[in-house]
Protein backbone atom coordinates (compact mmCIF):
# COMPACT_ATOMS: atom_id res chain seq x y z
CA UNK A 1 0.00 0.00 0.00
CA UNK A 2 1.80 3.50 -0.88
CA UNK A 3 1.19 5.78 1.78
CA UNK A 4 -0.89 8.56 1.39
CA UNK A 5 0.05 12.00 1.04
CA UNK A 6 -3.25 14.14 0.53
CA UNK A 7 -4.86 15.52 3.80
CA UNK A 8 -6.62 14.34 5.91
CA UNK A 9 -10.54 14.19 5.33
CA UNK A 10 -12.04 12.85 8.67
CA UNK A 11 -15.37 13.84 9.80
CA UNK A 12 -16.52 13.03 13.39
CA UNK A 13 -19.77 12.89 14.59
CA UNK A 14 -20.14 13.74 18.21
CA UNK A 15 -22.43 12.45 20.95
CA UNK A 16 -22.68 16.20 23.24
CA UNK A 17 -24.17 13.55 26.00
CA UNK A 18 -20.33 12.28 26.35
CA UNK A 19 -18.15 14.37 28.93
CA UNK A 20 -15.84 16.42 27.08
CA UNK A 21 -13.34 16.11 29.57
CA UNK A 22 -12.82 12.35 29.27
CA UNK A 23 -13.11 12.42 25.62
CA UNK A 24 -10.14 11.56 23.38
CA UNK A 25 -10.91 13.32 20.79
CA UNK A 26 -11.43 16.90 21.92
CA UNK A 27 -7.88 17.91 21.77
CA UNK A 28 -7.77 17.16 17.89
CA UNK A 29 -10.60 19.98 17.28
CA UNK A 30 -9.09 22.76 15.21
CA UNK A 31 -6.48 20.29 13.33
CA UNK A 32 -6.60 20.28 9.45
CA UNK A 33 -9.10 17.91 7.42
CA UNK A 34 -10.63 16.98 10.90
CA UNK A 35 -14.55 18.18 11.69
CA UNK A 36 -16.43 17.55 14.33
CA UNK A 37 -20.32 17.61 13.59
CA UNK A 38 -22.21 17.31 17.19
CA UNK A 39 -25.48 14.91 17.32
CA UNK A 40 -28.71 16.07 17.02
CA UNK A 41 -31.57 13.53 16.71
CA UNK A 42 -32.98 15.56 14.08
CA UNK A 43 -30.73 16.14 12.11
CA UNK A 44 -29.39 13.90 9.14
CA UNK A 45 -25.20 13.58 8.63
CA UNK A 46 -23.94 12.46 4.89
CA UNK A 47 -21.72 9.62 5.49
CA UNK A 48 -22.14 8.50 1.32
CA UNK A 49 -18.40 7.37 0.22
CA UNK A 50 -16.79 7.63 3.82
CA UNK A 51 -15.22 4.71 5.74
CA UNK A 52 -17.40 4.16 9.06
CA UNK A 53 -15.72 2.25 11.43
CA UNK A 54 -17.85 -0.93 11.94
CA UNK A 55 -17.49 -3.57 14.43
CA UNK A 56 -19.69 -5.83 11.72
CA UNK A 57 -18.35 -4.33 8.62
CA UNK A 58 -15.11 -6.29 6.35
CA UNK A 59 -11.78 -5.79 7.08
CA UNK A 60 -10.68 -2.64 6.46
CA UNK A 61 -7.54 -3.05 3.99
CA UNK A 62 -5.39 -1.33 0.92
CA UNK A 63 -8.23 -1.12 -1.40
CA UNK A 64 -9.62 1.24 1.18
CA UNK A 65 -6.52 3.38 1.52
CA UNK A 66 -7.57 7.16 0.74
CA UNK A 67 -11.15 6.77 1.15
CA UNK A 68 -12.11 9.63 3.33
CA UNK A 69 -13.64 8.73 6.96
CA UNK A 70 -16.03 8.92 9.37
CA UNK A 71 -16.18 8.44 12.95
CA UNK A 72 -19.28 8.07 15.25
CA UNK A 73 -18.08 8.59 18.85
CA UNK A 74 -19.89 7.95 21.69
CA UNK A 75 -20.52 5.38 24.10
CA UNK A 76 -21.70 1.59 23.07
CA UNK A 77 -24.66 1.87 24.08
CA UNK A 78 -25.50 5.37 22.41
CA UNK A 79 -23.80 4.41 18.99
CA UNK A 80 -27.15 3.29 17.03
CA UNK A 81 -28.98 6.55 17.91
CA UNK A 82 -25.98 8.32 16.16
CA UNK A 83 -25.45 5.65 13.06
CA UNK A 84 -29.53 6.28 12.28
CA UNK A 85 -28.86 9.49 11.17
CA UNK A 86 -25.85 8.88 9.17
CA UNK A 87 -27.24 9.12 5.33
CA UNK A 88 -25.93 8.24 2.28
CA UNK A 89 -23.93 4.90 1.77
CA UNK A 90 -20.80 4.73 3.89
CA UNK A 91 -18.59 1.87 3.97
CA UNK A 92 -18.80 -0.30 6.98
CA UNK A 93 -15.35 -1.43 7.74
CA UNK A 94 -13.55 -2.58 11.14
CA UNK A 95 -10.46 -2.67 12.37
CA UNK A 96 -8.05 -5.17 12.87
CA UNK A 97 -7.59 -6.59 16.30
CA UNK A 98 -6.40 -3.68 18.17
CA UNK A 99 -5.64 -3.55 22.32
CA UNK A 100 -6.82 -0.99 24.03
CA UNK A 101 -4.49 1.14 26.28
CA UNK A 102 -7.54 3.45 27.90
CA UNK A 103 -8.10 2.14 31.40
CA UNK A 104 -12.08 1.58 30.80
CA UNK A 105 -14.08 0.98 33.98
CA UNK A 106 -18.02 1.23 33.24
CA UNK A 107 -20.34 0.85 36.58
CA UNK A 108 -23.44 0.41 34.18
CA UNK A 109 -22.04 -1.52 31.30
CA UNK A 110 -19.68 -4.03 29.71
CA UNK A 111 -17.76 -2.31 26.90
CA UNK A 112 -17.29 -5.10 23.93
CA UNK A 113 -13.74 -6.67 24.13
CA UNK A 114 -13.17 -4.77 20.70
CA UNK A 115 -13.66 -1.50 21.80
CA UNK A 116 -11.33 1.00 21.72
CA UNK A 117 -10.52 4.54 23.22
CA UNK A 118 -11.55 7.09 20.07
CA UNK A 119 -8.77 8.52 19.50
CA UNK A 120 -7.00 5.04 19.07
CA UNK A 121 -9.85 4.02 16.61
CA UNK A 122 -9.08 6.96 14.80
CA UNK A 123 -5.61 6.89 14.86
CA UNK A 124 -5.36 2.99 14.09
CA UNK A 125 -8.04 3.42 10.78
CA UNK A 126 -6.08 6.44 9.44
CA UNK A 127 -2.80 3.94 9.85
CA UNK A 128 -4.36 0.94 7.74
CA UNK A 129 -5.87 3.64 5.09
CA UNK A 130 -2.07 4.83 4.01
CA UNK A 131 -1.60 7.87 6.53
CA UNK A 132 2.04 7.75 7.92
CA UNK A 133 2.69 11.42 9.44
CA UNK A 134 -0.16 11.26 12.07
CA UNK A 135 1.81 10.84 15.32
CA UNK A 136 0.94 14.47 16.23
CA UNK A 137 -2.87 13.28 16.66
CA UNK A 138 -2.01 11.37 19.45
CA UNK A 139 0.76 14.18 20.70
CA UNK A 140 -2.30 14.49 23.75
CA UNK A 141 -3.18 11.22 24.80
CA UNK A 142 -2.00 10.24 27.57
CA UNK A 143 -1.70 6.21 27.12
CA UNK A 144 -0.39 6.99 23.64
CA UNK A 145 3.29 5.33 24.05
CA UNK A 146 1.45 1.86 25.26
CA UNK A 147 -1.01 1.93 22.50
CA UNK A 148 1.91 2.29 19.83
CA UNK A 149 3.94 -0.15 21.61
CA UNK A 150 0.96 -2.78 22.41
CA UNK A 151 -0.46 -2.59 18.42
CA UNK A 152 3.02 -1.97 16.82
CA UNK A 153 2.82 -4.96 14.64
CA UNK A 154 -0.99 -4.42 13.95
CA UNK A 155 -0.27 -0.86 12.84
CA UNK A 156 2.94 -1.28 10.64
CA UNK A 157 1.73 -0.60 7.09
CA UNK A 158 4.14 -1.26 4.43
Amino acid sequence: MATVTQNLDVLILRDPKESAKKCSLIPLRGTPGIEFVSYDADRTLDGGGRILLDPAGEPIGPADAGRPLLVLDSSWRRLPKLRATVTGDPIARRLPPLITAYPRRSKDFDDPSEGLASVEALYGALRLLGHKDIDHLLANYRWADEFLKLNAEALSVP
